[in-house]
């Protein structure tokens, strides 16, 4: 099972607050393990004041609006910056599938803030990883369910409706799940 490029949506009653809710873009699934990015976790800080701390000029105001998300519990002060496949890095960007990349260089920053970096993206801190099979092993204790990602979902779906129209697309109600497993 490789689920790079997959959406993991958290089940209730996952047992980890930071987790609650969570929609996660799958950077990197194999043997070694998983890499993702949490994509409707909103921080406080806005793009702009991460921008200033870096020295590095804003000149796009709808850019510098936007919240930095909340990628996960891993690296919290590292940034990744997930984005349309439209872009390349100067120093490297991931292509992940047809339609997303993730770079984690300060280039993508410089160029997000002049206008010349990707036509979507989401910029995060932190990620989220799992150590090898651990990813495998939640999933089959009911903690998670995967669907397919689409650009719409990931860049277009405001934060706080993301989880709801993650299971939307698997035709689940959020009323329907539980967070009890069983086998049959």
């Amino acid at each position: 099972m490789d689920l790079t490029g997959k959406l993991l949506i958290a089940m209730p009653g996952m047992g980890d607050p930071r987790f609650e809710h969570s929609v996660v873009y799958v950077c990197s699934h194999g043997d070694d393990g998983a890499m993702g990015l949490i994509v409707n976790k909103p921080s406080d800080l806005r793009i702009k004041t991460l921008l200033e701390q870096l020295n590095i000029p804003c000149r796009i105001p709808v850019v510098g609006e936007r919240l930095v998300q909340f990628g996960g519990p891993v690296e919290m002060s590292r940034g990744f910056v997930l984005h349309s496949a439209d872009y390349e890095a100067n120093l490297h960007s991931m292509q992940i599938s047809d339609d997303f990349s993730m770079t984690a260089t300060l280039d993508v920053l410089e160029d997000l803030a002049t206008g010349k970096g990707p036509l979507n993206s989401m910029l995060t801190l932190g990620y989220s990883g799992w150590g090898p099979g651990q990813l495998e092993d939640e999933i089959a204790m009911n903690g998670w369910l995967t669907t397919e990602a689409s650009s719409k979902l990931v860049f277009d779906v405001p934060d706080d409706e993301k989880w709801e129209a993650a299971l939307a697309t698997l035709g689940v109600d959020p009323l329907t799940l539980s967070a009890s497993a069983g086998r049959a």
